[in-house]
């Protein structure tokens, strides 16, 4: 190992004013040696920390210096900035994320790791993942595998050491931003840049890489170690078929927990097919991107409401919209979080809920006897629907909440008190 001596030698006249009458202290030296590790002189020596080997390069031409973790290379996708303070294993697998970077406001992010427990579905669907810091070491009794190390095995980006800060406000004032995440050398800003702004995300079907390939019947309720509400619970009282446009896994289990027998089917399946299957309730699920991409889900709602009651959340309460004559818009940077306020309108509550879209349903574009029941209290957008005499409810946010508070879980009774009614009435 290569290194360097310094010697230095200290005399009591030089560091002390002492009487000549005492006695004289005595003079020691010392050797410092400093290692400048084994790298031959001359020669760089390497950092003992990572160095920014990313870029996240925006369509209006900013570019943010990073540190990757997770899969290497270059994916371009829709910037979108997320509140939640806890959850981020969820986040990763809702596939209403598809075709996003997800960059989290909290700055700590890692510090649970993951288990195989929090998936909301069978993937990762989401482009990338953007935070501040990135833990270097887990602690919770459930983890089992690092944050790092699970996007690496999904073939996720990520990057960390970035200022979420000012990107979120970049994207508060400019509103949603498209933008290319790179870990290539090869690949120029420009380069980049580029290919920032030819891709766009408005107008793509990103239901169809989502949404399961065949039917299947969904059994799990919430564990009860998990469970928080366990009043007025039925046993298999009522078959749901669940159109999956991106469905995620609590969804389900909150409906099974709630006595319902569950039929997922394809985002294709057709209306004849469901309604030959008799059943008491239809939900059309939450899902990716834009509403108006799928006009094919949006037939498919036509055809089902006002024959059976039914139940949207998210991009179902979209589809709902435009199935009744609505119209939904592009939101200038979305609802992404755990605690978003939105008051219900037939009670005057106020519910602090998790949402996940881009989307929203224009209220004055609804057809007379379509009910706003439900009201975003940051933007006053509509967060609720009913049409009683279609035996219609939708919601634009997520009452299974997972993450998120469970202020809103009382809908899933709504929606069986729904079918009850209709059930009674044949």
């Amino acid at each position: 190992m290569a290194t360097k001596a310094m010697y230095l030698s200290v005399s009591n006249q030089s560091l002390l004013s002492i009487p000549a009458t005492k006695k004289p202290l005595q003079v020691r030296s010392f050797t410092v040696r400093c290692s400048t590790g084994a790298a031959p002189m001359g020669a760089a020596v390497p950092a003992p920390w990572k160095l920014a080997d990313a870029r996240l390069v925006l369509e209006d031409g900013s570019i943010w210096r990073a540190k990757s973790f997770g899969a290497s290379g270059t994916q371009v996708g829709e910037v979108v900035f997320n509140t939640s303070l806890t959850g981020y294993q969820e986040i990763l697998t809702d596939p209403s994320y598809a075709g996003q970077f997800v960059l989290m406001t909290n700055p700590h992010i890692g510090n649970t790791g993951v288990n195989i427990d929090d998936e909301e579905s069978i993937k990762c669907f989401l482009a990338g993942l953007v935070i501040r810091s990135l833990s270097i070491s887990t602690s919770n009794w459930r983890c089992t595998q690092s944050l790092s190390d699970y996007l690496s095995k999904r073939n996720i980006m990520g990057i960390y050491d970035v200022d979420t800060r000012a990107i979120t406000r970049r994207l508060r004032e400019d509103g949603s931003l498209i933008g290319v995440l790179s870990t290539e050398k090869t690949k120029t800003d420009e380069e980049l840049l580029e290919m920032s702004r030819n891709w766009d995300i408005v107008g793509v079907d990103l239901i169809s890489s989502v949404s399961c390939k065949k039917p299947y019947e969904w059994v799990s309720k919430t564990d009860m170690e998990w469970e928080f509400n366990t009043n007025g619970r039925d046993e298999k009282t009522f078959h749901v078929v669940a159109y999956d446009f991106g469905i995620k896994h609590n969804i389900l289990r909150r409906l099974a927990s709630y006595g319902c027998k569950i039929t997922v089917v394809p985002s294709t399946w057709p209306a004849s097919e469901t309604l030959k299957m008799k059943p008491d309730g239809v939900l059309f699920s939450n899902g990716p991107g834009d509403p108006s991409a799928v006009p094919y889900a949006v037939e498919t709602v036509k055809e089902i409401i006002g024959k059976v009651a039914v139940f949207g959340i998210c991009m179902g309460h979209q589809l709902l919209g435009q199935a009744l004559g609505g119209k939904t818009f592009k939101m200038k940077f979305g609802h992404h979080g755990g605690n978003h306020p939105v008051r219900n309108l037939r009670n005057g509550s106020v519910e602090i809920s998790a949402q996940n879209h881009n989307y929203a349903v224009d209220p004055d574009s609804l057809p007379d006897g379509v009910e706003v029941t439900h009201v975003n209290l940051n933007d006053g957008s509509c967060a609720g629907l009913a049409f009683p005499q279609q035996k219609l409810m939708s919601l634009q946010y997520h009452p299974e909440a997972s993450p998120g508070p469970h202020d809103s879980d009382m809908v899933f009774d709504q929606f069986i008190e729904l079918m009850r009614r209709e059930k009674q009435s044949i």
